[in-house]
């Protein structure tokens, strides 16, 4: 498929018909990659997909300590309730 590059501003940009974006399930970021003279655009399903998975190992495994002891100490964090 053979599509043109369009100017946006001071850069430029490809556009993309809402069927690609549709089939390929493209929201609002993709994922550019740059592979042996190939530019690759694969779909973000989620920028926050598998978090909670990841921040329970850390916690399991105790690599969830702050990494600068008392930054919040004169905070008062009741006005957040």
């Amino acid at each position: 498929m053979e599509t043109a590059i369009i100017q946006i501003g001071n850069s430029k940009g490809l556009r993309l018909s809402k069927t690609i974006l549709l089939k390929y399930n493209i929201k609002d970021k993709v994922e550019l990659i740059l592979e042996k003279g190939h530019i690759i655009l694969k779909p973000i399903e989620s920028p926050r997909k598998n978090w909670e998975d990841k921040f329970k190992k850390m916690a399991e495994s105790g690599d969830d300590q702050l990494l600068m002891n008392g930054v919040f100490e004169d905070d008062d964090f009741d006005e957040w309730i």
